[in-house]
This record gives C-alpha cells, sequence and structure tokens, in this order.
C-alpha cells in the first residue's frame, strides 16, 4: 500500500503517516481545534485534498466489513491506524502470537492413526 500511495504522490505518505496537523486553530479556550473553511488558506486547503486522495488509496480496495470499521474517519492517518491494527495487531497481540506459535511447534506431535 505504501508504495502504491507514494508512486501517486509522495507527500500523501506524509499525510497518512503524520495527518494533517496544520489545518488546526486554537480556539479561545486555548484548545486546538479544526479550521473551518472560513478559516482555511489555499494551502489548508490543498493539505485536505491530499488527505482525501489517501483516504481515497486507503478505502478502494477494502471491503464492506473493513469499510464499515473506518467510514466514520476523517483523516487518512486514523484510517490507517485503525487498518494496522486490525491486520497486524497491537504489540501485545504479537508478542501473543509469537508465545502460541512457539507452544504449538514444541507440541507438534504425530496423532494415532497419523503418517509421515
Amino acid at each position: 500500500m505504501r508504495d502504491h500511495i507514494i508512486g501517486e504522490d509522495y507527500e500523501l505518505w506524509d499525510i497518512v503517516t503524520d495527518s494533517p496537523l496544520g489545518t488546526l486553530k486554537i480556539n479561545a479556550k486555548g484548545v486546538e481545534v479544526p479550521k473551518t473553511r472560513a478559516d482555511s488558506t489555499a494551502e489548508d486547503l490543498k493539505i485536505w485534498e491530499k488527505n482525501a486522495k489517501a483516504k481515497k488509496w486507503l478505502v478502494c480496495g477494502l471491503g464492506p466489513d473493513k469499510y464499515s470499521r473506518i467510514q466514520s474517519f476523517t483523516t487518512a492517518k486514523e484510517i490507517w491506524n485503525t487498518l494496522q491494527v486490525a491486520h497486524e495487531g497491537t504489540p501485545q497481540v504479537k508478542r501473543s502470537r509469537g508465545t502460541l506459535r512457539y507452544s504449538q511447534y514444541e507440541n507438534f506431535t504425530m496423532k494415532e492413526g497419523e503418517t509421515i
């Protein structure tokens, strides 16, 4: 996926991994919030356009079950992180899988009635 996105536009991969942070503003309470269209500059609009392209590339190959997980996300980074966890699992899950596979290997024996 990374190579396809980079092949389309190198900056798209930056959007996927870093998210479009340049489109935030600080409100009166000092909290970062997304800029409205009226507050956006031409540069902000280009960033959101690249975010939309990156989202398109990420979503194109998904089936309905995977799409239902990510349809509400607004940034390519959110989609990428969710898909990564869904396919690879969290670091704890990865360790658990490795431990399980190792124990299955150690306990591998021929069952009664099986031949080589």
